[in-house]
């Protein structure tokens, strides 16, 4: 983080910036070029949903391929079903709780899994376990025939130190808190199906996705402008521009296999919450204020494998920094979704 001198602006008009986001990389078109089959992304109405979605179906399109996507939600919250379907993403409605309505979706050759349930979760375990443990077995055997990119997160291993360099996929999962072990028995059930019926699996450890409307950057940018103290008492986070990590996404298709194998997938760097705060100060001439002392742990992953395998992200910290500054200081709407990063106790 050594820019911060730079003018901050956006790299595109506020009009573009799903298109910016979804937009796929040469690497992605190679790993779809010649894909048999349809595609289902199950959860698509979240925060990466649609991105996803656009990205796979522009692909598609510049290779001339006849695949169809398939986009499976409720469409009750971020996204509507028009912002799909106007891009030649076909939507299909619905309560993934329901038995009957999960045995009458598209068949696929492919399947992306998105579901997941985090915030508000701590009050209610019963949600928690439905949602990150049941449906995930049901819906492993529902697409037992398919190839299965399963999204993970990187809470499912132990706080390390900044100094070990963050976990690698080798390393003991031991989460903390319950939405943790329900990401850890979610893997659990994919591995048990990628076992029971050989299905080709990958499990996406991902940590933190960031974008201009939410993330950790977004997190701390927004309190910076306006005023408030950030925590710094979980010091340490990885981030990745979600653009880069959704072109990784689509290109560990081709690591999928039986038994399920994991993949890290976020940047190369350990970042400084107090100096990413400072940077944010700096951009919007602004004083930083802060609380609490800076733990010796945090959740941070090493995604070495990934990036050897598919190269480093493309946008470094300091560009994803002057973007999200850009975004809020030009009072850019948000999600107004807080990741919780901060959390040592597993709640969210």
């Amino acid at each position: 983080m050594a820019r911060s001198e730079a003018k901050h602006q956006l790299p595109v008009s506020r009009s573009e910036i799903d298109w910016f986001l979804s937009r796929p990389s040469e690497a992605v078109c190679d790993t779809l070029r010649n894909l048999e089959g349809d595609i289902v992304v199950l959860g698509a109405g979240g925060k990466m949903g649609l991105h996803l979605c656009l990205m796979l179906r522009t692909a598609l399109d510049e290779l001339e391929q006849s695949n169809r996507v398939f986009a499976v939600s409720r469409f009750g919250n971020l996204k509507s079903k028009s912002e799909y379907e106007d891009r030649g993403v076909k939507t299909v409605s619905g309560d993934l709780r329901d038995e009957a309505f999960v045995q009458g979706l598209p068949e696929a050759n492919t399947v992306f899994y998105l579901v997941g349930a985090k915030f508000g979760t701590s009050e209610t375990p019963d949600v928690l376990r439905e949602t990150n443990v049941v449906l995930a077995e049901r819906l492993a055997a529902r697409y037992r025939n398919a190839l299965i990119v399963a999204f993970s997160t990187g809470c499912v291993y132990s706080f390390v130190t900044p100094a070990c360099g963050g976990s690698h996929e080798g390393s003991p999962t031991n989460p903390i808190g319950e939405y943790a072990n329900s990401c850890l028995e979610r893997e659990r059930r994919f591995q048990e199906a990628s076992s029971r019926y050989e299905t080709p699996v990958v499990l996406i450890r991902l940590n933190y996705s960031v974008e201009f409307r939410y993330g950790v950057l977004v997190d701390i940018g927004s309190k910076v402008l306006a005023g408030e103290v950030v925590d710094v008492s979980t010091g340490f986070v990885n981030v990745i521009w979600q653009n880069d990590a959704l072109s990784q996404i689509v290109q560990a298709l081709v690591l999928a296999q039986s038994p399920a194998v994991p993949l890290n997938i976020t940047g190369p760097e350990i970042l400084s919450v107090r100096e990413i705060a400072k940077e944010f100060g700096r951009r919007f001439s602004c004083e930083v204020r802060f609380e609490g002392e800076e733990n010796e742990t945090a959740w941070l992953n090493n995604a070495g494998r990934s990036h050897r395998l598919f190269g480093e992200p493309a946008v470094d910290v300091d560009t994803m920094i002057d973007w999200t500054a850009a975004w809020l200081g030009d009072g850019g709407k948000t999600y107004g979704k807080p990741t919780g990063f901060e959390s040592r106790d597993g709640k969210f």
